[in-house]
């Protein structure tokens, strides 16, 4: 875990609530896809965490929805410098992908998907993607991860864009080694019942510090309690425990 100051150099509005900032710093404590940040804002006493869409050398992106004062607040910033906390969480092994992974994410779910495609790309990996949004004003990224090397699939509630449905209703027809998925809870379990394979889950979770010292994040597994936000937010399917 790393403190520091982040220039922002960029923050725009990509679907219906949701932005893509970049920022500028130390990004060394950021050591794989799946780890998350922690943000201070003004007037605020919890920071806001937020998955890392990318980062590449000193540029951090990150892609958050407006949901309540905090993420309102960023919504609105063009300039100046934010206190973050960098590298917290596990993050995804990417050592358990196989030849074939598949990514699936449901709404802000997606970004921390990104950067992990592109590295599994670079590993010369058959990387397949299915992105899950409630309608086509709210999908992102596809373009993206077309771009990055990825087959994508898209599925809206709606039907407005691509497989009208959840993401496992574009699972038809797709062999894979491994999934990897991050989304709401009810995503999630959906996924785990649909698929043939190992996997990891990223979890989300209300956090009070975000790096473990609270308690208030933990959640029982097969092998015990495990904190969210240090332990996780990634979990292997086989340890997963679903509470009634």
């Amino acid at each position: 875990m790393k403190l520091g100051y982040f220039e922002i150099t960029g923050n725009e509005k990509i679907a219906d609530s949701i932005y893509r900032m970049t920022l500028e710093g130390d990004c060394s404590g950021i050591e794989r896809p799946g780890q998350f940040v922690n943000i201070k804002l003004d007037g605020l006493f919890l920071r806001r965490p937020i998955s890392v869409c990318d980062c590449e050398g000193d540029t951090l992106t990150i892609i958050y929805k407006t949901v309540g004062r905090g993420t309102e607040a960023m919504a609105a910033m063009t300039e100046g410098r934010l206190d973050i906390m960098t590298g917290l969480g596990n993050g995804y092994d990417l050592s358990l992908s196989g030849d074939s992974p598949l990514l699936i994410g449901g709404g802000v779910g997606v970004p921390p998907l990104y950067w992990l495609a592109k590295e599994l790309v670079k590993q010369n990996k058959r990387v397949g993607v299915i992105l899950g949004f409630n309608q086509s004003g709210e999908a992102f990224y596809e373009k993206e991860f077309k771009d990055a090397g990825c087959e994508v699939r898209v599925a809206t509630v709606d039907g407005s864009l691509g497989t009208k449905g959840f993401v496992t209703d574009a699972m038809g027809g797709l062999n894979y080694t491994h999934v990897y998925t991050c989304g709401p809870e009810p995503m999630l379990r959906a996924v785990y019942g649909a698929i043939s394979t190992s996997g990891q889950f990223s979890f989300e979770a209300r956090m009070g510090c975000g790096f473990g010292a609270c308690m208030g994040c933990s959640c029982k597994t097969i092998t015990g309690y495990k904190r969210i936000c240090r332990e996780g937010p990634v979990l292997l399917k086989e340890e997963i425990l679903w509470q009634k």
